[in-house]
């Protein structure tokens, strides 16, 4: 386990995580283990975190899973009055459920109503319903997970020549997700909740490779030549939930090697 700063640390702290697989979200579980937080993870699918809940329990870090539909204001009221009955309070949350439907600009708009669900409606309903819990309790922080691209437009030429494409709800989200979050913070901020953003830039698939001639365009359009790791994002979001950014609110925060600063 990381040694770290009483401020730095998740210590005592409970945190909930909506989404738990993906790229990115079992690193994200892990950085919130190892600063100490005890970590309750909401996913659709309880049964597909149940390995990472055990390996993450064997190595002696504090991980609970549980079932919610982020579609429904009443699976997510029934999360609350669990984790309230068992753990009394909720200190953080990380925001990082996403749902992926539409693939192209030409989708039935069938897609795109079912990507708004998930990704605006259910995105709010969850943040509204433990934000509330922790402005009543008079402390918390939020950290949502959005993307570089909520801030700047699609590149095409990173996609030319590859299958890969870049449907335009994800840009719809993430840029909505940033402004959603200035709002946020404006709206607790006096009830003692901070709400900040954390933009990744791209992540490399491990399992399954990006393209090479995206992988080498990318990399010429960042200052550190390349995508991230997945653990490189957990620094950051540890950083957000804990008391060593008690004055930080409403920011955004780009963890994409430099790319949108180049």
């Amino acid at each position: 386990m990381m040694s770290q700063s009483p401020a730095f640390s998740l210590q005592g702290k409970v945190v909930i995580q909506f989404g738990g697989t993906g790229l990115l979200g079992p690193a994200l579980i892990k950085a919130l283990g190892e600063a100490g937080a005890t970590v309750v993870v909401a996913s659709r699918s309880r049964a597909s975190l149940d390995s990472l809940v055990a390996q993450e329990g064997a190595a002696g870090r504090v991980i609970h899973a549980e079932e919610v539909d982020t579609h429904s204001e009443a699976s997510l009221h029934a999360l609350r009055d669990r984790i309230v009955a068992q753990h009394q309070r909720v200190d953080g949350i990380v925001y990082n459920a996403a749902s992926r439907p539409m693939t192209s600009f030409s989708d039935n708009l069938s897609a795109w109503k079912e990507s708004m669900a998930t990704n605006a409606t259910g995105f709010f309903a969850a943040i509204r319903t433990f934000g509330d819990v922790m402005a009543a309790q008079g402390s918390g922080s939020i950290v949502n997970i959005a993307s570089q691209m909520g801030t700047i437009g699609m590149n095409p030429w990173l996609y030319e020549g590859t299958a890969m494409k870049a449907p335009p709800d994800y840009f719809f989200h993430k840029g909505g997700m940033i402004n959603l979050t200035r709002y946020l913070a404006s709206h607790y901020g006096t009830q003692g909740v901070r709400v900040n953003v954390v933009s990744p830039g791209g992540i490399f698939n491990v399992s399954k490779p990006q393209a090479p001639a995206f992988l080498e365009r990318y990399g010429k359009m960042t200052m550190l030549g390349r995508m991230a790791d997945p653990r490189e994002l957990g620094g950051a979001v540890v950083f957000l939930l804990s008391d060593a950014s008690t004055y930080i609110t409403g920011a955004n925060l780009p963890v994409d090697g430099g790319y949108t600063a180049k």
